[in-house]
């Protein structure tokens, strides 16, 4: 899978796309990450990207020339590509969409569309083909942190991210509570023990006790 991420801010990215395992994905090769910031693509003198809403309004409107461009570029003659513009009233990410995407043949590339400021000119889904998508009921600063979501939830289906991909916990029967050694520790003179059906070595137990704790 190859993700685009149209951007004011692509440093935001950096420490978390080099670490831990969307790090190793990127440097496996199993995904790919490209940037495209919209003052790359204005001919805005001072690089502005931002004006005045029509109609009044506090704040700035992300232009729609600049993010045209930059989808242009990003979409190259690419045909399974998917736009992914966030907004708080679009469709509910959740790991099902995520399967679906990461599944599909249906695409390849994932454009992401990171606003910032009060939104980006509207006429940008006359122009492109793409659909609304909200990671919660609430409002952020701008879509860098979606777009950080989306790709860490998408990447987790796909075969050898994570090494075996039973260790996706949605394709297991798995429990929010999981422990480790030692069996037993002791905090402020209390012991707190590991649930004895995890010791007892039973897989039946072991698990109706995770589906019964899930």
């Amino acid at each position: 899978m190859k993700f685009h991420i149209i951007s004011l801010f692509p440093e935001s990215f950096s420490s978390y796309m080099k670490s831990s395992i969307i790090g190793r994905a990127l440097r496996a090769e199993k995904i790919s990450i490209n940037f495209y910031n919209p003052r790359d693509f204005t001919t805005q003198k001072h690089k502005q990207v931002d004006d005045k809403p029509y109609g009044g309004g506090p704040g700035m409107v992300m232009q729609a020339e600049p993010i045209i461009k930059a989808i242009q570029k990003a979409k190259g003659q690419k045909r399974k590509v998917k736009i992914i513009f966030f907004s708080p009233s679009g469709t509910v990410f959740d790991a099902q969409y995520a399967e679906d995407l990461s599944s599909s043949k249906k695409y390849t590339d994932i454009i992401f569309i990171c606003g910032r400021y009060e939104g980006v000119d509207a006429r940008i889904k006359e122009i492109f083909e793409m659909e609304d998508v909200s990671i919660g009921n609430f409002v952020l600063t701008g879509g860098e942190l979606p777009a950080m979501v989306m790709i860490d939830t998408i990447a987790r289906y796909i075969p050898g991210v994570l090494g075996k991909l039973e260790s996706n916990e949605t394709l297991r029967n798995a429990s929010p509570d999981v422990y480790t050694r030692p069996e037993t520790i002791i905090y402020k003179k209390k012991k707190y023990s590991v649930p004895e059906v995890l010791i007892n070595g039973n897989h039946a137990e072991i698990e109706k006790w995770r589906e019964e704790n899930k």
